[in-house]
């Protein structure tokens, strides 16, 4: 049975202490957690867990409870609680690189992220956006989507980790198009959503009100949306984001497509920090990941909370399944 791979992220960061906490499941089929596991055990040592860590070569069944399989990946320096070291942003790295190359190669079903630091990574002279980016340029994919959810709310982005000042150039009739096929394609094959209905956010403030307040929903958005809901596709106009996130408009919707990355997703958060999880669509595997940072000064202290690796990781095998 082919594994799931979990990348443990930065090394001084909470993404080790919420990896050891998959060691209280049991799983349909095996979670492979990518790390040094010398640093691993120094880990669960200093958290007081009592879990085996097994070297991982190829099993096929899950690993019982309060064990732990780990692909071995060895740091380049000691990993110390809190202190980002740019020597390891080539050991995150490589975690990531063995997820895809395994992902991509038919050896997984997909990957589960931990969170990363994107700015020790540049220091380390890695020009590095996001995971979401990562994958994509790894996959050699023209267009991937980031989707937030929780277990009531889906938004996905339009743009990501772009300047504010740069979104309304970024927003073009193409890349609504790639945005909207992968979209309205993965809520149908990966989510089994037969007849996905989107909700849209206007760029501007109320939409634009009708051109006094921006053209972009008149002149972009909105002529690409017409060209959808001709085709009987459930997708509504760019309506304002300030009353679109309503229980009355989201009573019957499967997603939100926000503009930008702050439109969306502080409203999401607020509904299930901790909860809410990450998709990359548009891949050709599976890649969910946690809603939040490493959050250095919480590593080795035991009050990280892991629930919202655990919700990615169920994402992902539900997924798998499907």
């Amino acid at each position: 049975m082919l594994p799931l791979y979990v990348t443990s992220g930065e090394p001084a960061g909470i993404g080790p202490d919420i990896c050891l906490s998959l060691a209280n499941r049991v799983d349909e089929r095996p979670i492979v957690i990518l790390a040094d596991i010398n640093m691993l055990k120094q880990r669960a040592e200093i958290l007081n867990k009592n879990i085996e860590l097994i070297e991982y070569q190829g099993q096929m069944e899950p690993s019982p409870q309060g064990q732990l399989y780990v692909e071995h990946v060895p740091l380049n320096t000691e990993a110390i609680l809190g202190k980002l070291d740019s020597q390891n942003s080539a050991y995150v790295l490589e975690q990531l690189r063995r997820s895809a190359d395994y992902a991509l190669s038919g050896k997984s079903v997909g990957v589960t992220t931990a969170p990363v630091q994107k700015s020790i990574m540049n220091d380390a002279a890695i020009h590095f956006s996001g995971h979401t980016e990562y994958y994509q340029e790894f996959a050699g994919v023209e267009r991937v989507v980031m989707m937030l959810a929780t277990k009531t709310l889906r938004v996905a982005l339009a743009t990501t980790h772009l300047a504010l000042r740069d979104v309304p150039d970024a927003i073009t009739p193409e890349r609504l198009h790639q945005v909207i096929d992968i979209l309205i394609h993965d809520l149908k094959t990966k989510f089994k959503i037969e007849q996905p209905h989107i909700l849209v956010c206007g760029l501007n403030p109320h939409a634009g009100e009708d051109g006094y307040l921006g053209r972009e929903e008149i002149e972009v958005i909105n002529p690409v949306l017409e060209t959808y809901r001709t085709q009987g596709i459930n997708i509504s106009l760019s309506l304002p984001a300030d009353t679109l996130f309503t229980p009355e408009h989201l009573k019957n919707a499967d997603a939100v497509l926000a503009m930008y990355h702050d439109q969306g997703l502080p409203v999401l958060k607020s509904q299930g920090f901790g909860e809410a999880i990450n998709i990359t669509l548009g891949l050709p595997f599976i890649r969910t990941s946690v809603d939040h940072g490493t959050a250095l000064s919480l590593a080795g202290t035991g009050l990280a909370k892991s629930s919202s690796l655990h919700v990615a990781v169920d994402l992902a095998l539900d997924l798998a399944r499907n």
